[in-house]
C-alpha cells in the first residue's frame, strides 16, 4: 500500500508531499492542474524510463520518493527480491522506501530503504507494489507472468506441486546434460575434478581442525611465557615457603586454638580447610598443565605449515573447512558417475521420464482447471466492460502445448486476453488498445471480476496493493459514471485504489478526496495537493458540476449525491 509520496523540482512542482490511506482515494483539479504528474511520478518509482525533461525550471535535479507498506505474501517476496540484490530489509517496520533523483544530462541514481540501487530492482518490486492504468501508457507489469497469475489468482490455483515436479525434472535435466558433454570437456572436467579431488584428499582434512591447530599454535608460539606464568602461580599458591597454601595452613592451626575455647569458630574454620583444599586443587592443576608443555619450535613449525596448507584450500575451493570437505565428497560423487557415465545415464533417463510423467500430470491438472476458469472469467468480465459504457466482446485465451520447450515451474501455458472494443472489429491483445481511456476501464473491469470472484471480499493483510487508474471516465457518463465509481469502491475493499477522474458521480465514492490545484506567484506556477473534506469536499464536487461558478443548485446536488454514495 502506497503511505506517502514526495515530489520536489518536479514539473511544475516545487515541493510536495501527500500521505495516501487505504480505501478509494480520488485525485481531482481543473484541466491542466497537473493531475497526472502524481501518476507519471509514481511511474518512476516502478522503473519507468527517465528524462531530464521533467526537472522543474531553474533546477538542478529533480526528486521522487515513496514509502509503501508491505504485509503478507507481498513482504515476504519482496524481502527475497531486496536479498538478491544485496539490499537490507527495513528492520524498523515493514515499510519500503523508494527514491529516484533525475539529474540534467539525463544521469540519475535510484536509492530502496537508502541504499543505492537499480531501476532494474525498481522493475522487480514494481509489480509487487502497485499496478498503473493510465492514459498514453502500456500496461505496467502486466507481462506473460502477470497475465497467468491474474487468471490463477481467480481460478484460486495453487502452484506448489507443480513448481516442485518441475524442480525435480529441471534437476535430472542438468545432471544427465552435465554427463554429456562433448568429449573433450568431459576430459577437461575429469582431469580438474581429479586433481582437485586428490587435493582435498590428500590434505586429509578434520572438521574443525583449522580452529584446533590455531589454539595450539598460540600456545606453541608462547610455550615459554605459558610455562613462567603457570609454575609462578603455582610457587605462590602451593609450592613457595610463603605460599597461599602454607599460609592458610598456619592460619588453620590459630584458629583451631580459638575454636578449642570458642565453638562459633568451628565454621571460620571449615571455610578455610575449603578454600586450601580448592587452593591446591587449581596449584596442582597448574603445574600439571606445566608439564605437558612443551617448547619445540619443530611442532610449531608443523603446525604453522599444516595452517597454510588448510587457508590455502579455503581460499580455493571454500570459504570453510566444511565447504572444503563437502566439495570433496560432492567431486567424489561427480567422478563416480563420470567412471560409471552409461549405467548413470541409464538410470537418470528412467528418472527423467517418471519425473517428466509426473510433471505433465500436475501440469494438465492445473491447464484444465486455468481453461475452465477463463471461460467463467471472460463471461463476468464482458459484462463488467459493457457496464461502462463500452461495447465490447471479452475473450480469454489459454494457449501452449505440453511439449518440453514449454515447461516452466508455473506450468506450459500461455494467457492471452483479448478484446474488440467495438461490434464487427477483430479480436486483438489487451495491452494492445490505442485508447488509454477504454484500457483503464477493462482493467477496473477485469481487476473487479478477479477480486470478486475469488473470495476477496475484504481487507486483508495478505491481499493489498496499490491499483491507480488515471482518467478512466473519457467519454462516460450518467449511469456509466455511476458504475464506475462503484466498481472503484468494491475493488478499493481489498486493494488501495488511486483514481484521477473529472467526474463528480466518480468523486462521491471517494474514502479520502485529494485536490490537485495550480497557481501562479512571482511568475512562477505551482501545484499543490491537498486532502479536503467537509464544505471543502462538497465544494469541489459542485464546481465539478457547474464549473468554476458555484451555485446553491450545484452545491445542495453535491451535498445529495456525496450522501448517497458515502
Amino acid at each position: 500500500m502506497l503511505v506517502e509520496l514526495r515530489l520536489e523540482n518536479y514539473a511544475v512542482i516545487d515541493n510536495v508531499a501527500v500521505e495516501f490511506s487505504a480505501g478509494l482515494n480520488l485525485l481531482t483539479g481543473e484541466t491542466g492542474a497537473g493531475k497526472s504528474i502524481l501518476i507519471d511520478a509514481l511511474a518512476l518509482l516502478l522503473g519507468e524510463k527517465a528524462s531530464s525533461d521533467v526537472i522543474r525550471a531553474g533546477a538542478e535535479k529533480a526528486i521522487v520518493a515513496a514509502v509503501f507498506e508491505a504485509e503478507g505474501w507481498a513482504e515476504k517476496i519482496i524481502g527475497k527480491i531486496l536479498e538478491e540484490n544485496g539490499l537490507d530489509v527495513n528492520s524498523d517496520d515493514n515499510s519500503i522506501i523508494l527514491r529516484r533523483e533525475i539529474s540534467l544530462g539525463g544521469k540519475g541514481r535510484v536509492f530502496v530503504n537508502n541504499q543505492p540501487a537499480t531501476v532494474s530492482v525498481l522493475k522487480q518490486l514494481a509489480s509487487h507494489l502497485a499496478n498503473i492504468h493510465a492514459q498514453n501508457e502500456s500496461l505496467l507489469s502486466f507481462d506473460a507472468a502477470a497475465r497467468l497469475h491474474l487468471l490463477d489468482e481467480y481460478a484460486g490455483t495453487q502452484l506448489e506441486a507443480v513448481n516442485k515436479v518441475f524442480a525435480q525434472w529441471k534437476g535430472i535435466v542438468g545432471r544427465i546434460a552435465e554427463l554429456e558433454q562433448e568429449e573433450q570437456d568431459r576430459t577437461k572436467l575429469l582431469d580438474l575434478w581429479t586433481f582437485q579431488k586428490q587435493e582435498i584428499e590428500g590434505a586429509k582434512l578434520l572438521p574443525g581442525e583449522d580452529e584446533r591447530l590455531e589454539a595450539e599454535k598460540r600456545v606453541l608460539a608462547n610455550a615459554e611465557k605459558i610455562y613462567g606464568a603457570a609454575m609462578q602461580s603455582f610457587d605462590l599458591l602451593y609450592e613457595g615457603s610463603g605460599s597461599t597454601s602454607s599460609t592458610l595452613r598456619a592460619a588453620q592451626k590459630h584458629i583451631e586454638e580459638l575454636a578449642r575455647y570458642e565453638p562459633k569458630f568451628q565454621e571460620a574454620l571449615s571455610a578455610l580447610d575449603s578454600a586450601r583444599i580448592s587452593v591446591e586443587d587449581v596449584g596442582a592443576g597448574l603445574r600439571d598443565y606445566a608439564g605437558g608443555i612443551e617448547a619445540s619450535p619443530e611442532h610449531l613449525t608443523e603446525v604453522e605449515d599444516r595452517l597454510a596448507l588448510l587457508d590455502r584450500l579455503k581460499r580455493k575451493y571454500g570459504p570453510t573447512l566444511e565447504d572444503v570437505i563437502h566439495l570433496g565428497e560432492e567431486l567424489s560423487r561427480k567422478l563416480s558417475e563420470m567412471e560409471n557415465k552409461d549405467e548413470v545415464l541409464r538410470k537418470l533417463r528412467a528418472e527423467l521420464a517418471a519425473a517428466g510423467e509426473g510433471y505433465l500430470q500436475v501440469a494438465r491438472s492445473l491447464s484444465k482447471k486455468r481453461y475452465e476458469a477463463a471461460r467463467k472469467l471472460e463471461k463476468v468480465v464482458e459484462a463488467e466492460i459493457n457496464d461502462l459504457a463500452m461495447k465490447s466482446s471479452f475473450h480469454i485465451e489459454v494457449s501452449g502445448t505440453d511439449e518440453e520447450i514449454h515447461w516452466t515451474s508455473a506450468g506450459f501455458d500461455e494467457v492471452v486476453y483479448l478484446i474488440a472494443t467495438n461490434p464487427g472489429e477483430p479480436m486483438r491483445p489487451l495491452e494492445q488498445i490505442a485508447s488509454g481511456g477504454e484500457l483503464s476501464r477493462v482493467m477496473l473491469a477485469l481487476k473487479a471480476s478477479v477480486e470478486a470472484g475469488s473470495g476477496k471480499g475484504k481487507k486483508s493483510s495478505g491481499a493489498q496493493r496499490t491499483l491507480i487508474f488515471d482518467e478512466i471516465d473519457i467519454g462516460i457518463g450518467g449511469r456509466a459514471a455511476e458504475a464506475v465509481g462503484k466498481k472503484l469502491k468494491a475493488l478499493s475493499r481489498a486493494n488501495q485504489v488511486l483514481c484521477v477522474t473529472h467526474l463528480p458521480q466518480i468523486a462521491t465514492f471517494a474514502d479520502h478526496h485529494y485536490v490537485i490545484e495550480k497557481k501562479t506567484s512571482s511568475g512562477k506556477t505551482k501545484t499543490s495537493v491537498r486532502l479536503i473534506t467537509g464544505e471543502e469536499r462538497t465544494e469541489e464536487v459542485a464546481r465539478m458540476l457547474s464549473g468554476a461558478k458555484l451555485t446553491e443548485t450545484s452545491i445542495k446536488h453535491a451535498e445529495q449525491m456525496i450522501k448517497t454514495n458515502a
